[in-house]
């Protein structure tokens, strides 16, 4: 199915193709932005606290006389690194685990469901919270916390791919002709399950960024003073009558990032998943 998408798919959908240019953006931002911006996100400036935006400091800057321009170019960093990490590794993970699960069944399907459910029966950002708060907090432990609160509903959808694909004839072709099991797994399964998985994992990497931002805000991700949208979120809140641009700005960030994911995992779903087509 993969091969079926196409440059043109995404040229005839006005929506996934703002999405895909806002992100192409950001990513780059990320990459050579902190070289082009003019102040150091880390520098404190005292003549120029809370000062609107302008000619001198486009975005404006914080209570500490930062700017927020070059802060929230050097958070992108972080919070695409966290989103994107975060996707592949509990991806890579629910892989591993669902192709076993649902390819071998019995006894290792019931035991490895178990511990699916019970990851799965946590609510997310409390998981999250719950082991952000043993580890010592920075970019490793968000990463962490975030794959592993995540990597149970991959699995869950990879098990259930693949029971369906074991079934099909050219995989008991592939058994009765002496393949093994991890040929078939790799060789026929998991390649007819990637275009989903590829919808799962960008439908999911909104999700993260919100979760970042969530665990930067509570003071359990990043630490001050490396600038995190969540965290500007967070030390700049109180200024949000007097100051708003120091929290609109990150904002605004966050929700561009995370609808731009929804809409193109939107878009991937249209075109990759056979359930929705025509």
């Amino acid at each position: 199915m993969l091969k079926d998408l196409s440059f043109r798919d995404l040229l005839g959908n006005a929506s996934a193709l703002i999405a895909v240019t806002l992100l192409a953006f950001l990513i780059l931002t990320a990459l050579i932005g902190p070289i082009l911006v003019k102040y150091d996100p880390l520098v404190m400036d005292l003549d120029s606290l809370r000062q609107p935006p302008g000619t001198d400091h486009l975005l404006g800057t914080d209570n500490k006389g930062r700017d927020i321009l070059s802060r929230l170019v050097h958070g992108s960093r972080i919070s695409l690194t966290v989103g994107i990490t975060a996707s592949v590794l509990s991806l890579s993970l629910g892989i591993a685990f669902g192709l076993v699960a649902g390819y071998f069944g019995g006894r290792t399907d019931m035991l490895l469901s178990q511990v699916f459910d019970i990851f799965l029966a946590f609510p997310s950002l409390l998981l999250a919270i719950g082991i952000s708060a043993v580890m010592q907090p920075g970019l490793a432990s968000a990463m962490l916390a975030i794959t592993l609160v995540s990597w149970a509903g991959f699995a869950r959808l990879v098990r259930g791919i693949t029971l369906s694909l074991k079934e099909q004839t050219y995989v008991e072709a592939s058994r009765a002709l002496g393949a093994t099991s991890s040929r078939i797994l790799l060789r026929h399964i998991l390649p007819n399950a990637l275009p989903l998985l590829l919808v799962a994992g960008s439908l999911r990497v909104g999700g993260f960024i919100l979760l970042e931002a969530a665990l930067s805000f509570l003071g359990l991700g990043v630490q001050p003073p490396t600038p995190t949208w969540g965290s500007m979120i967070s030390l700049n809140r109180m200024y949000i009558n007097s100051a708003p641009w120091m929290v609109i700005f990150p904002g605004l960030a966050i929700s561009i990032t995370v609808i731009a994911f929804n809409i193109l995992g939107d878009f991937l779903r249209d075109k990759l998943d056979p359930r929705f087509q025509a």
